[in-house]
């Protein structure tokens, strides 16, 4: 286990956001509370609750700290049910493990809740999406459309570069 004895106790803060993936009529049914296992978006709100504070008894090496608040959000989709937690504390490491165990238990809940009307569904695209705090700073993943806009624009500038040093950009594999 890393010694984090030594830092200093900032405020540290972490999102992480996943998907359920499923069919447009249970994304419907879960909107209109008529998945018959219950309301399941206040389940899975207190299941995700329950999973930041307990991941230090899920991952061996994950530093025990006193979560200050958690906060699980839900955005239903026409096909998927997308899940942001956030996780708060003041301590001296971080919060990322947390956030994401709190996003996924609270998936699992959803597909669990569901699961009677929708075995069809997947869970995806668990990321870390914001960490604030402690020495390294600021992290915000980009979203994928602007990761694709700058991959596009370096490609186009490293062509336009091979065009002024006199080589064909169609030589270039």
């Amino acid at each position: 286990m890393v010694d984090v004895t030594p830092k200093e106790a900032t405020h540290r803060r972490a999102v992480a956001r996943c998907r359920i993936h499923m069919q447009p009529e249970t994304a419907s049914m879960i909107a209109s509370g008529a998945i018959t296992k219950g309301d399941v978006l206040a389940v899975a709100r207190v299941a995700g609750i329950q999973a930041a504070k307990k991941t230090p008894d899920l991952l061996p090496l994950c530093h025990p700290l006193l979560v200050g608040s958690v906060y699980i959000n839900f955005t239903i989709e026409d096909s998927y049910v997308e899940v942001e937690a956030q996780v708060e504390t003041f301590d001296r490491t971080g919060v990322e493990m947390e956030a994401l165990t709190a996003c996924g238990v609270a998936a699992l809940t959803v597909y669990d809740m569901c699961k009677s009307v929708d075995r069809d569904m997947t869970i995806g695209e668990l990321a870390l999406w914001e960490k604030t705090g402690g020495s390294r700073g600021t992290y915000r993943r980009k979203s994928l459309e602007a990761s694709i806009d700058e991959a596009l624009e370096q490609s186009s500038a490293g062509l336009a570069a091979a065009s002024v040093d006199g080589l064909d950009p169609d030589d270039l594999d």
